[in-house]
């Protein structure tokens, strides 16, 4: 399993009226978290994205368990617990306040994909090849 940590500060702009992280903000979260997952392998989407290579969302499942405050750190919590064989990698998000309460959880799911072919492809191999060792038993 492959795990990332990385932390954000909720923004005054990213609340309600309550002062809680607006719902559909955790989204933006999980995306941050995922990028960040993907430059602690040493990699980065715009590097994917130069060797022609898209990620587009395909499904998004959140549950909420508590809010996040205006000017919390929130830990996010990325882990991929399997190695995708096909096209389709899940990003498994956790979130979580100061006091290590679990805040949130989420699943998203994207596809790699070549946009010239307009196809969906295996996980490219360079990409492949930093996350597998995190795999081997």
């Amino acid at each position: 399993m492959y795990t990332a940590t990385t932390h954000i500060r909720v923004r005054y702009g990213e609340t309600d009226q309550m002062g809680y992280l607006y719902y559909g903000n955790y989204a933006l979260y999980y995306e941050v978290g995922r990028a960040e997952a993907i430059r602690q392998l040493g990699f980065t989407y715009r590097q994917l994205e130069e060797m022609g290579i898209m990620m587009p969302v395909v499904e998004l499942n959140s549950q909420y368990f508590r809010p996040a405050l205006y000017d919390d750190l929130v830990t996010i919590k990325t882990l991929l617990k399997e190695l995708p064989d096909g096209p389709k990698i899940l990003f498994h998000s956790e979130l979580y306040n100061e006091e290590g309460l679990l805040l949130n959880k989420g699943v998203t799911t994207l596809v790699f994909y070549d946009p010239k072919e307009k196809k969906k492809v295996p996980m490219h191999p360079e990409l492949f090849s930093r996350l597998s060792p995190f795999f081997q038993k």
